[in-house]
C-alpha cells in the first residue's frame, strides 16, 4: 500500500496510477482486513504493492503460520465477493491521530505524528464500506484503488509466504510478520507465475553452486562472505577476463586500491553522511577511524588527483575488480545475490565535458557486446534521474543534476535506443544509464550501469589545465559491466541453469575410458587437450561407464569422451553432447581443432553433436 507516509500526501481525489498497481493496491486493503476480521487485536503497519502483487507487515499478539494461509485467503475472497467500495475521507493530522490512538494502532500513529513533524496538516484515509454503507476496514492511505472489490480477481491471487521484517528496517524496533501475495488479473497469469517459481527453485544459484562445486558458506567465515572454489575461481576468472579485454581494446589501464580509508575520504565524497551505517567500521590502535570500502570511486579520484593533470593527458581510464564491503543485515543475506563481500568490475573515466558523449558509447559497446557473447537477450534501457521531490538526497544542485541529465537523455537519443525515464533511481552523486534484461524463465533484472558524475568532480576539486592554461573542472564517468560478480554470477547460474558455454565451462570435456585396458589412450588423449588449453578429467574405469555418465551430466560437463577399443585404434573419440544428447564419432584431431575454435570465438553453442 502506497501510504502517506511514503509520498507527498494525496487530495481528495485519487492519484492516477495503472491497472496493476491499482488490483495489487485494492487487495493488500483486503488482506489487512482479514487479518483484523481473524486477529482483531492485530497491530497493522503498512502494505505496498510490489513488481508480483503486494503485502503487509503486521504485529500479531500470536504467532501465525504458513497454515494459516488457506483461511486468510478464504476470508478475502469472501471480502471480494461481497463488492465492498472504497470511499475517501480527509482529516486533520490532529483527529487522525486521536483515530488511531482510540483503535490502539500505535503504527498508524507514528506514521501520521512523523509527517505532522514535516508539515502536513492533512491526511487521507480511505474506507471500505458494505451494500449498506457499513464501514468494515479503514487504512491511512493516499489512494488509487478498484472501484468495487468484485473487480478483483477472487481466483488470481494467492499468499506465497511469511518473513520476519523490522518496524521501518531498524533491528531495535518491533519485529513484525509481513505477509506477500503473488496477485495478477487473471488466473491463468497466476498459474503461469507459479509454474515460474517452479522452475526458479529448480534453477536456485544456491542449490546449483553446491551441486557443481562453485561457491561455499562457512558459519566460521560468516554470513554473506562466499568462498569460491577452484571451479568457481576459473569461472569468475574468465568472465572478469573478458570485459578486460574489451576494456583495454578501449584504452584502459589497471590500478589498484587499498581494502581500507580514512573516514575522511568518505566524508569528502559525501558517502559518510549517506551511508555510515552500512560501513564496516575500523578504529586504530592510535584511536584514527577508518572504515573498509563500500565502493571504489573515492579511492580512484585519489589517483586522478595525485598529479596535475593537463586536457592532453584526458581523458584517463582507470578499471579494477577488487572486494568491496558493506554491512547488510543478517535477515537480507541471500545467497550470493546479496552478500557483505562482493567484487565489483568498476571503472572510471576522468574527461571533459565534450569527452563524455564518446566514453559513454565506448562503454556502451563492451556492455552490447559481454551480455551478447554470455548469452542474454536484448537490453532495455532506463534513465535512472533524481526525485526532485526529494532533493535532501542527492549530493550537487538542481542545475548540475539537470545539466548531466539532459547530457544522458541525448547520449541514449543518439545511440537511438528506446528507454524508459525512471525518477528516483539515480545515484546521490549523479544520473545513470541503466541496462535491463530478462532472462530464460522471464524474470526481469537490472546488469550492467553507466553513470555520469558531475558531483564528485567539485567535491575533490578534479581539474585539468584547459587550453587557455586555466583550471578546468572536469567529470567522472563509473561503468560496471558485471557490477557486482556475485551478483551477476546469480543471475546468470539461474539463467542458463548452470549449462555454461563451453568456453566459460570449468570443466569442458569429461574423458571416460571404458575399462582399465583403454586408460593408457585415455591419459593420451587427456595430454593432447591440455596442450591446446581445453580444460579435461578422467572418470576412470573404477565405476560403470554408466555412473560417470550421469556424473557428467550432474556437473553439466559440456562434453562427454568416450574411449573404447574402436576409438583407442581409431586415435578418435565418441562425443556426446550434455545439451543435445546426441553421440557423435569423430577423429581426436577434429574434436580438438572444433573445441579449440569454439573456445577462442567463444562459441555460444557447441559444434560438436
Amino acid at each position: 500500500m502506497q501510504h502517506a507516509t511514503l509520498g507527498s500526501m494525496a487530495s481528495a481525489s485519487e492519484p492516477q496510477v495503472d491497472d496493476l498497481y491499482t488490483l495489487r493496491h485494492s487487495l493488500a486493503h483486503v488482506l489487512a482486513q482479514s487479518v483484523l476480521k481473524l486477529w482483531p487485536d492485530t497491530q497493522i503497519t503498512i502494505g505496498p504493492p510490489i513488481d508480483t502483487g503486494c503485502y503487509y507487515d503486521f504485529l500479531f499478539k500470536q504467532p501465525i503460520s504458513d497454515t494459516d494461509f488457506k483461511q486468510i485467503e478464504k476470508e478475502m475472497r469472501g471480502i471480494i465477493n461481497k463488492g465492498q467500495t472504497f470511499e475517501v475521507e480527509v482529516l486533520s493530522t490532529a483527529d487522525a491521530i486521536a483515530y488511531w490512538k482510540e483503535r490502539n494502532q500505535k503504527f498508524k500513529v507514528e506514521l501520521i505524528e512523523d509527517l505532522a513533524k514535516k508539515g502536513e496538516t492533512e491526511v487521507t484515509h480511505y474506507k471500505n464500506l458494505d451494500a449498506n454503507g457499513n464501514e468494515m476496514f479503514v487504512d491511512l492511505c493516499k489512494g488509487g484503488h478498484v472501484e468495487n472489490l468484485k473487480e478483483l480477481p477472487a481466483d488470481g491471487f494467492k499468499i506465497m509466504s511469511l518473513a520476519g521484517a523490522y518496524w521501518r528496517g531498524d533491528e531495535t524496533r518491533d519485529q513484525l510478520t509481513r505477509l506477500y501475495i503473488a496477485a495478477f488479473p487473471t488466473k491463468d497469469e497466476l498459474k503461469a507465475h507459479l509454474q515460474m517459481l517452479e522452475e526458479a527453485k529448480k534453477r536456485d544459484h544456491r542449490k546449483l553452486g553446491s551441486e557443481m562445486d562453485l561457491f561455499t558458506f562457512s558459519e566460521l567465515v560468516g554470513p554473506g562472505l562466499p568462498l569460491w572454489t577452484p571451479r568457481g575461481t576459473l569461472l569468475r576468472n574468465l568472465l572478469d577476463g573478458y570485459v578486460w579485454e574489451l576494456r583495454e581494446a578501449r584504452g584502459y589501464s589497471r590500478v589498484t586500491i587499498p581494502h581500507i580509508t580514512k573516514k575522511e575520504l568518505y566524508e569528502t565524497s559525501g558517502h559518510w553522511q549517506k551511508f555510515s551505517d552500512q560501513l564496516f567500521h575500523i578504529t586504530t590502535r592510535e584511536g584514527h577511524e577508518f572504515a573498509m570500502k563500500p565502493m571504489n570511486c573515492p579511492h580512484h579520484t585519489q589517483i586522478y588527483a595525485s598529479s596535475q593533470r593537463s586536457y592532453k593527458d584526458l581523458p584517463q581510464r582507470y578499471a579494477e575488480t577488487t572486494t568491496c564491503y558493506r554491512d547488510e543485515q543478517s535477515g537480507e543475506l541471500h545467497g550470493l545475490s546479496r552478500v557483505r563481500a562482493f567484487s565489483q568490475d568498476d571503472a572510471h573515466v576522468f574527461c571533459r565535458m565534450n569527452q563524455v558523449k564518446e566514453e559513454f558509447l565506448k562503454i556502451w559497446d563492451i556492455v552490447d557486446t559481454f551480455y551478447a557473447t554470455v548469452g542474454f537477450g536484448e537490453l532495455d534501457v532506463r534513465l535512472s534521474l533524481h526525485d526532485p521531490d526529494n532533493f535532501d538526497k542527492y549530493l550537487g544542485t538542481p542545475e548540475l543534476w539537470k545539466k548531466a541529465e539532459d547530457a544522458i537523455r541525448e547520449l541514449a537519443t543518439e545511440r537511438g535506443s528506446k528507454f524508459i525515464e525512471e525518477p528516483g533511481e539515480a545515484a546521490f552523486y549523479g544520473p545513470k544509464v541503466d541496462f535491463m534484461t530478462k532472462d530464460s524463465i522471464g524474470r526481469e533484472w537490472q546488469v550492467a550501469t553507466i553513470q555520469l558524475d558531475i558531483n564528485m568532480p567539485e567535491n575533490f576539486d578534479l581539474t585539468c589545465i584547459n587550453e587557455q592554461g586555466e583550471k578546468e573542472r572536469i567529470v567522472m564517468v563509473h561503468a560496471a559491466i558485471m557490477g557486482s560478480l556475485e551478483r551477476f554470477f546469480s543471475i546468470y547460474l539461474e539463467h542458463v541453469a548452470g549449462v555454461f558455454p563451453l568456453w566459460l565451462s570449468p570443466v569442458q570435456a569429461y574423458i571416460l575410458p571404458v575399462a582399465d585396458v583403454h586408460e593408457e589412450y585415455a591419459a593420451e588423449v587427456a595430454f593432447s587437450l591440455k596442450e591446446k588449453g581445453i580444460r579435461s578429467q578422467i572418470l576412470d574405469s573404477s565405476d560403470s561407464l554408466g555412473k560417470r555418465v550421469r556424473e557428467g551430466e550432474k556437473k553439466k560437463v559440456p562434453y562427454l569422451l568416450v574411449l573404447g577399443d574402436k576409438e583407442k585404434d581409431s586415435k578418435g573419440v565418441t562425443v556426446r553432447n550434455f545439451k543435445t544428447k546426441e553421440q557423435v564419432e569423430v577423429s581426436l584431431t577434429d574434436f580438438i581443432e572444433k573445441t579449440v575454435s569454439d573456445i577462442k570465438t567463444r562459441k555460444l553453442e557447441p559444434s560438436i553433436g
